[in-house]
């Protein structure tokens, strides 16, 4: 064999290799777009999401866990609930949350300790709305988690503080559990579920409020 018929194979031989290493990138790239990325569901909230006074692992979030390994729905739920914190204090630690997470789903059950504290209900409404924004921004679905407080505050202020976010809900496209204590808080017999501060339900609502929850969740998860 020639010089000439040498460097004609080692070419040919070359190209081959290199058509082979282009294939196999292909069938590489292929097989991991049609895999679909398990979801990450971020719950923020206070201390109706963070077991307050309950034992460990039987909140609603635990339960949530529970439910979806339950129905064969793969998920990682991460609770970042702290008990007493307030929209100002979600929209201030959301943006490294996002980021270390990288949720697909977030759920944000806040508000209901703006109210408490008699914080403005414009406050609590742009917290709420620029929370949402983000987190879809940073490609997640919303869904948000409406509260209403006690008779004794008012009517009209308990209409206004529910209708923040209908509000949001709708000018941000977001999911909405109207309010998240249905059938808890409103039933014939709210104090049965509720501890003995009156504010924190007990563990035999906790089904109660996953069971608020799941549905609209479920819809997002599809």
């Amino acid at each position: 064999m020639n010089v000439v018929e040498k460097l004609s194979g080692w070419r040919t031989g070359r190209r081959d290799c290199i058509a082979g290493l282009a294939a196999l990138g292909l069938a590489a790239a292929t097989h991991a777009a049609g895999k679909t990325r398990a979801p990450v569901i971020l719950v923020v909230g206070d201390s109706l999401s963070a077991e307050y006074g309950l034992a460990r692992g039987s909140g609603w979030v635990e339960l949530l866990r529970q439910r979806l390994a339950q129905d064969k729905i793969e998920a990682t739920v991460v609770n970042a609930s702290i008990s007493g914190d307030t929209t100002s204090g979600g929209r201030a630690r959301l943006a490294a949350l996002l980021k270390a997470h990288q949720p697909t789903h977030v759920i944000i059950e806040l508000g209901g300790n703006d109210a408490l504290r008699g914080l403005p209900l414009k406050n609590t409404q742009d917290n709420l709305a620029w929370m949402t924004q983000r987190a879809q921004d940073a490609g997640a679905r919303v869904l948000l988690l409406g509260m209403q407080v006690p008779p004794n505050y008012g009517g009209d202020y308990g209409r206004r503080f529910a209708q923040i976010f209908q509000d949001v809900a709708r000018e941000t496209k977001a999911a909405l559990v109207p309010f998240f204590l249905q059938g808890v808080a409103d039933g014939p017999d709210a104090a049965r579920l509720f501890q003995a501060d009156r504010i924190h339900p007990n563990a035999q609502a906790q089904p109660m409020m996953l069971d608020n929850v799941l549905p609209q969740l479920k819809k997002l998860l599809r």
